[in-house]
């Protein structure tokens, strides 16, 4: 087990639920590049393979190819025009998947210096729910967090309390 300080506090819940969920060791696909999340995975006993920083909504070959049994998405989804696609193309049975849920007091993320760091989708967890029960894969398990920051005002008071973070556990139906 990971015994130092999570620099995030999506890592320790993040690592948490995947460890309640799908223990280790396993083989998984993570989508995106790799990321500074991935060494916990893999100290946690987990082998793991990242994306090549495809373009998911395009090209699904390696979710259709791998032989990973789990597919992991950490704020992923949201980024893609499309991600129906590619959660019905995942041959993996199990999914992990977190997104950052919309919040009403602040508008959808988009960076002002890199064009494609921008979230094209902010789910609501009913919405994130559907779109995977639509594209084959059923719930097991799920779990939201906040996201406080360290700052004065309105809006970061309202993130002490509410939602930030939603991750589900499913299993292809």
């Amino acid at each position: 087990m990971y015994e130092g300080k999570f620099p995030h506090q999506r890592y320790q819940k993040t690592l948490e639920f995947l460890r309640k969920h799908v223990p280790a060791p396993g083989d998984i696909l993570d989508l995106g590049v790799h990321n500074p999340f991935v060494p916990f995975m893999e100290k946690e006993g987990y082998k793991v393979t990242n994306t090549s920083g495809e373009d998911l909504d395009l090209h699904t070959d390696i979710v259709k190819t791998s032989d990973a049994e789990i597919v992991t998405a950490f704020e992923i989804f949201e980024h893609l025009i499309a991600p129906f696609n590619v959660l019905k193309d995942i041959k993996a049975d199990k999914l992990v998947a977190s997104i950052p849920l919309r919040l009403w007091f602040s508008p959808a993320y988009r960076s002002k210096t890199d064009p494609w760091d921008r979230h094209y989708h902010e789910f609501e967890d009913w919405q994130f729910d559907w779109l995977l029960e639509k594209a084959g894969w059923e719930i097991k398990a799920r779990n939201k967090w906040a996201h406080p920051v360290k700052k004065i005002g309105l809006r970061p008071l309202l993130r002490t309390f509410t939602p930030r973070y939603y991750i589900v556990y499913a299993e292809r139906k």
